[in-house]
C-alpha cells in the first residue's frame, strides 16, 4: 500500500465532529501533492500559547497513527533557545520528512437576534374569536387565553474560531498545502481538532492533493 494511503487512513480514523467546521480558503503547491510526498514520519505542531491545549491537539492527531509524532517531544523548553537551523537539524536527524502545523489565527464574534414565538390554544379566525367572547367578562376571555404564552426573542452571540492548517515537506523544504477553517459551537477541543482535520482531508481530495474517496 502506498505511503500516502497510510496518512489518509490515519486522518480519517479520527472520531466524530464536535463543532460546525468549514473550509474558508486553501492553497496547494501546483507542482507537488501531499500524496506524492509519501510521508513516513510527520511532526505535528500546534502553535498555541497554552501548553495544555497544545498537548491535547497534538496528542489527538498523533494518536491516530504511528507516523505522526508530537512536537513537544522534540521542540520544548530544552530547545527553545536554539536557532532555526539547529531545530531543523534535530528534525532531520530524527528522519522527519513532513510537518503538519495548526494554529489559531483569530476569533470572531457575531451577534444575531432570535425572534420570539407565540404559542396558544386558539387557532381559529377572528369571527370565531369574536363570537366566542362577546357578551362575556374578563374571566371567560382569560380562560380562553390562559394556556397561551409568548416566548420573547433574544440576542445570541456566536464565537467563530479561524484555524490555519499547514503541511510542509522537509525534503523539499517548503509549504505544499495550507488551508483555513472556520469553527463554531466549540465545546470540546479534541473533537474540534477531528472536525478540522476531516474538513482538511475533504478539501485536499477536492483539489487533488489526495486521491478521491
Amino acid at each position: 500500500m502506498k505511503k500516502y494511503l497510510i496518512l489518509l487512513i490515519a486522518i480519517l480514523s479520527l472520531s466524530g465532529c464536535g463543532s460546525n467546521t468549514t473550509i474558508v480558503n486553501s492553497w496547494r503547491d501546483p507542482k507537488i501533492t501531499v500524496a506524492q510526498e509519501h510521508f513516513k514520519k510527520v511532526l505535528v505542531v500546534a502553535l498555541v500559547k497554552d501548553e495544555a491545549s497544545r498537548r491535547i491537539t497534538e496528542n489527538r492527531i498523533a494518536s491516530s497513527n504511528p507516523i505522526f509524532k508530537t512536537s513537544y517531544q522534540y521542540l520544548n523548553e530544552t530547545t527553545k533557545d536554539l536557532t532555526k537551523e539547529q531545530k531543523l537539524k534535530i528534525l532531520q536527524d530524527e528522519n522527519f520528512d513532513g510537518v503538519v502545523t495548526m494554529r489559531l489565527v483569530s476569533t470572531e464574534k457575531e451577534t444575531t437576534y432570535v425572534p420570539g414565538s407565540y404559542t396558544g390554544m386558539y387557532y381559529g379566525g377572528f369571527d370565531g374569536l369574536y363570537s366566542g367572547v362577546y357578551g362575556y367578562g374578563f374571566g371567560n376571555w382569560y380562560g380562553m387565553y390562559s394556556p397561551a404564552y409568548y416566548d420573547p426573542g433574544y440576542y445570541q452571540e456566536t464565537t467563530y474560531y479561524m484555524v490555519e492548517t499547514n503541511i510542509f515537506s522537509l525534503k523539499e523544504n517548503k509549504l505544499i498545502w495550507t488551508g483555513t477553517t472556520k469553527s463554531d459551537y466549540v465545546t470540546d477541543l479534541g473533537q474540534t481538532v477531528d472536525a478540522i482535520m476531516q474538513a482538511v482531508v475533504k478539501e485536499m481530495r477536492k483539489d487533488g492533493s489526495l486521491p478521491p474517496k
